[in-house]
């Protein structure tokens, strides 16, 4: 299985690929690259970490150069307004247009009082 995911040059995959958990130093996923405040910024692929699996495909994760990351941008008063908008958005029941105070469940496409008037007639 080692074998399958270790191709440092690039000659099977394309890229230069390790074994999950096995990348050089330097290189960093987007979520790892986020953790430190950055962001790939652009830049293209450097490389990618395989983890086999038994009868799928095996898992994928891309790999940036964190010399070459940027740092994150940072968030404006707009753009804090903008996601408080959405959120409250998704919190607010189509039917009762009631800010539920929980994100309504899309399988419902309403909140839990609404969705199930009966149940809530006999608690």
């Amino acid at each position: 299985m080692f074998a399958k995911c270790f191709d440092p040059t690039g000659a099977r995959h394309g890229l230069p690929t390790y074994p999950w958990r096995c990348a050089p130093d330097g290189l960093a996923t987007k979520r790892q690259l986020r953790a430190r405040g950055l962001r790939p910024g652009g830049q293209s692929i450097a490389a990618q970490i395989m983890r086999p699996r038994y009868r799928r495909g095996p898992l994928v994760a891309y790999l940036y150069r964190v010399d070459r990351a940027k740092p994150v941008r940072p968030m404006t008063p707009a753009k804090w307004a903008a996601l408080a908008k959405a959120n409250r958005a998704r919190r607010t029941c189509p039917a009762c247009r009631q800010d539920a105070g929980y994100v309504i469940p899309t399988s419902l496409g309403m909140c839990v009082p609404c969705a199930y008037p009966e149940e809530q007639r006999a608690a």
